[in-house]
């Protein structure tokens, strides 16, 4: 989805607090509880409890610059990526930071589209309908950051008001993405996998759609080899590594989920910002650790030279190492279709942004039952060129694996309109006029196959389930019209 596409733009290389405080407390709670730890009551007590913030001084600097070099040759024998060159470091304040990340936000080109995404996000139903994403953005990452390697500067920028002890970690995690950078270049690197931007094509192909995320899966690779260094970097010291502390991988996780007590805007953020900002970390951490098991350090060298290409491989693995290739969605002359409407947005629709709406309207454990039956899905975001002021218009395909499946995720969707609209009434189903049912009880059962319309204050919203199929339209005013086009184009391709 774009909007994630873009998100991972704009933090990219920076390391966050967030994830990082949930590594240090991890950290403490795994040495209390692992025998083998030599770790005193007292040092448990300081790991767990980080100092006051103040500035470093100059001998604090210079260890910290000193203990680059030795934390770059952990990092390159941890990873397997040799090193070839110095690493430059910096120390920066807090308002250089600060100017950094509002540099980055004004002059990406992915931040001015912030708005439009801002709009589909909303649209869906991941973000409030009056929540502003860009001043939260800034305001978050303000907090968030906790130290970044620039790939342009080649330049490992580090805290003048972090413990230099603390940020020592923080510098595993950083100096692996130097290396990364020094190996396989990394801005040319995640620019490969970027794809053509989608809003300046007529007519996106199956291929394009379907390649729509595989920024998001590099991304991945990056901060998930940098995690692990960092985890088997502090962990070092007593003996133990990621692959003997599982209890600690689970507990960052969950740390990362839910955020800590000093980054109160990161704990207030919406769901899906959490995810999608922890989600190369998280999820990268697991998919790195399971490639790397299965391969060794070979494996970790070879994402860089074969790297997965959608959040599906990222967050199950073995679709990866099987070399799963999912046939892509057939799709209609969108130009042709949408010949009266200004495009806003348009993008892959991939499974870690189908287990954001199910975990959203569904719970957790919903998502976790359903998102690995996805199978494929893009969206196209317009509004009338008659009427800008309009609501959006939305035109969503997704394939399950499935009948029975599409039907359960059809039922959820439906579920959320109760949610993201003031009055969803179901009006229609095949065509047949229908009181309302009950929104929170419904369930697959009411939507087997077939079409349901539902009125709302935005416009009809068509729900089409046909076999393993689903197409939403919401909004339009013939919005059958634009179902029929997508099944059309299905069937035209002939057999997946």
């Amino acid at each position: 989805m774009s909007g994630t596409k873009d998100l991972r733009r704009l933090i990219g290389g920076l390391a966050l607090c967030g994830v990082m405080a949930a590594l240090g407390n991890a950290w403490a709670r795994e040495i209390v509880s692992t025998p083998r730890s030599e770790a005193s009551a007292a040092e448990t007590q300081k790991a767990a409890t980080p100092p006051p913030e103040h500035k470093i001084s100059g001998a604090e600097a210079k260890e910290l610059f000193r203990s680059v070099d030795e934390i770059l040759k952990f990092a390159s024998k941890e990873t397997g990526l040799p090193q070839h060159s110095r690493v430059k470091r910096r120390l920066v304040s807090r308002d250089e930071v600060v100017d950094y990340i509002e540099k980055h936000m004004e002059e990406d080109d992915d931040a001015r589209r912030m708005q439009r995404n801002s709009l589909v996000l909303k649209k869906f139903g991941l973000l409030p309908r009056d929540f502003d994403l860009k001043t939260f953005l800034v305001a978050m990452l303000r907090e968030q950051v906790a130290g970044y390697y620039d790939p342009k500067t080649k330049t490992v920028n580090l805290l003048n008001w972090v413990n230099a002890d603390q940020q020592k970690p923080v510098l595993a995690h950083e100096l692996t993405h130097a290396l990364q950078d020094q190996n396989f270049d990394l801005r040319k690197w995640m620019k490969a996998g970027d794809g053509k931007d989608l809003l300046t094509v007529d007519n996106p192909t199956p291929a394009e759609l379907a390649d729509d995320e595989a920024g998001e899966a590099r991304q991945a690779v990056v901060e998930g080899q940098a995690t692990v260094a960092l985890i088997d970097y502090g962990l070092a010291p007593f003996g133990q590594s990621m692959t003997s502390s599982p209890k600690l991988v689970e507990a960052m996780r969950e740390g990362m989920r839910v955020g800590t007590a000093d980054s109160p805007l990161f704990k207030s953020a919406p769901l899906f910002l959490k995810e999608a900002l922890t989600f190369p970390y998280n999820y990268g951490l697991d998919f790195v650790g399971q490639v790397v098991a299965k391969r060794g350090n070979a494996g970790a060298v070879d994402l860089f030279q074969n790297p997965p290409t959608t959040t599906r491989q990222i967050m199950e693995p073995a679709t990866y190492l099987a070399g799963e290739k999912l046939p892509p969605l057939p799709v209609p002359d969108f130009k042709s279709l949408f010949k009266d409407f200004e495009k806003i947005d348009v993008g892959g629709f991939g499974e870690f942004d189908t287990a954001m709406l199910v975990d959203q309207f569904a719970g957790t454990e919903a998502g976790h039952k359903i998102y690995p039956e996805w199978r494929g899905g893009y969206y196209f975001a317009v509004k009338p060129k008659a009427n800008p002021a309009a609501p959006l218009r939305l035109l969503y395909v997704s394939r399950w694996s499935t009948a029975e499946k599409a039907s359960e995720f059809a039922a959820i969707y439906a579920k959320s309109m109760a949610k993201r609209y003031q009055h969803a009434d179901l009006a229609q189903s095949d065509g047949k006029p229908l009181g309302s049912p009950d929104l929170e009880n419904l369930t697959a059962s009411h939507i087997v196959t077939g079409s349901q319309i539902w009125n709302t204050e935005e416009g009809p919203v068509l729900i089409d389930v046909r076999g393993d199929t689903i197409v939403v339209a919401e909004s339009f005013a013939d919005p059958m019209r634009f179902s029929e086009a997508v099944f059309a184009a299905m069937k035209s391709a002939g057999p997946k």
